[in-house]
C-alpha cells in the first residue's frame, strides 16, 4: 500500500487540525503539506511505535517546531495580519494541546506523545489554553440546524459558554431572516437542511452583510474539503462530542479577525 493510500483517512482530519491551529486555511494545508513532502521525500518518518494517527500528527509537529515560520503566507505582525498577532497571545504548546484533545480526541498520553511532553504538562497546557479562550467576550450566536435534538444539544453548549442564542433556524430562508433582524458575532452551520436547502448557502448569504465566524457541524465533511473550491477553516463532524464543539467556538472567537480588531 502507498503512502498516500495509508495516510489518506486521515488527511482531512489533520488539515482541520492545522487550519484550527493556525487560524487559516490557507497556513494550515501548507503544513500538512510539507508533512506529505517530507514523508514522500524520506526527510521523516512514521514512528512504528505509534498509531498511524499519533504518528502523523508527531511528523506534522516536527515540521510546525522546525519550518513553521518559512510556511506563513503573510508576515507576522503586519497590519492585516490580524488572526496571526492574536496566535501569538497563547504560547504555541498551550495552543497545541488544546486542540490535540478538545478537538481531535486524542488522550493527554497521546497528545503527550505528539509533543513529546509529559502528561503532566500536557495537562497543565491545556488549562492555559482554556482560560485564555475563555477570557474571550460572549457573543450572539445563531444556529442553523433542522433536527430538534441536535440543535437543542448546540443551544445548551452555546450557554454554557455564556453566548446569546439569537435563534435557531431549520431552513436557508428562516437563517438569512434571522440574520437581518440581529447581527450574530458567530454562525453554526448544518449542511442539509429541513426544506432540501443548504446551510453552505445561508452562510455565503449571512456573510455578505456581516462578518463573523462560521463553524460547519456536518455528518459529510467530505462535501466540504474537496480541495476544488475555498473550503471552512472550522469544521465539525456529526456525531460530535460536545468538548469538540466548544473547542471549535472558542478558536472560531478567538482567531476571527473582526473580533481580533476589536479587542486590538
Amino acid at each position: 500500500m502507498s503512502l498516500l493510500a495509508r495516510l489518506a483517512p486521515q488527511l482531512p482530519y489533520l488539515r482541520r487540525y492545522a487550519r484550527a491551529l493556525t487560524g487559516d486555511a490557507g497556513s494550515g494545508d501548507a503544513y500538512v503539506r510539507a508533512t506529505l513532502e517530507a514523508l514522500a521525500a524520506g526527510e521523516a518518518e512514521l514512528s512504528s511505535s505509534s498509531s498511524p494517527r499519533v504518528a502523523l500528527y508527531q511528523v506534522f509537529h516536527a515540521i510546525w517546531q522546525s519550518a513553521g515560520a518559512k510556511l506563513e503566507q503573510r508576515p507576522p505582525g503586519s497590519g492585516t495580519d490580524l488572526p496571526v498577532q492574536r496566535l501569538q497571545r497563547i504560547a504555541p504548546r498551550s495552543r497545541q494541546a488544546f486542540l490535540l484533545t478538545a478537538l481531535e480526541g486524542f488522550t493527554p498520553a497521546e497528545a503527550a506523545l505528539i509533543l513529546g511532553a509529559s502528561f503532566v504538562e500536557v495537562e497543565r497546557l491545556i488549562g492555559q489554553a482554556q482560560q485564555e479562550i475563555d477570557a474571550e467576550l460572549a457573543t450572539d450566536v445563531l444556529i442553523i440546524e433542522d433536527e430538534p435534538v441536535i440543535a437543542a444539544d448546540i443551544e445548551a453548549l452555546v450557554r454554557e459558554l455564556g453566548h446569546r442564542v439569537l435563534d435557531v433556524a431549520a431552513t436557508r430562508q428562516e437563517a438569512v431572516a434571522a440574520a437581518r433582524r440581529e447581527a450574530p458575532g458567530l454562525v453554526l452551520a448544518d449542511i442539509q437542511l429541513a426544506d432540501g436547502s443548504s446551510g453552505v448557502d445561508a452562510a455565503r448569504d449571512i456573510l455578505t452583510d456581516i462578518d463573523a465566524p462560521v463553524i460547519f457541524i456536518t455528518a459529510f465533511p467530505e462535501r466540504l474539503l474537496t480541495g476544488e473550491r475555498p473550503e471552512p477553516t472550522f469544521l465539525i463532524t456529526k456525531p460530535f462530542q460536545p468538548e469538540t464543539v466548544k473547542a471549535a467556538i472558542g478558536q472560531a472567537l478567538f482567531f476571527h479577525p473582526g473580533r481580533a480588531a476589536k479587542a486590538a
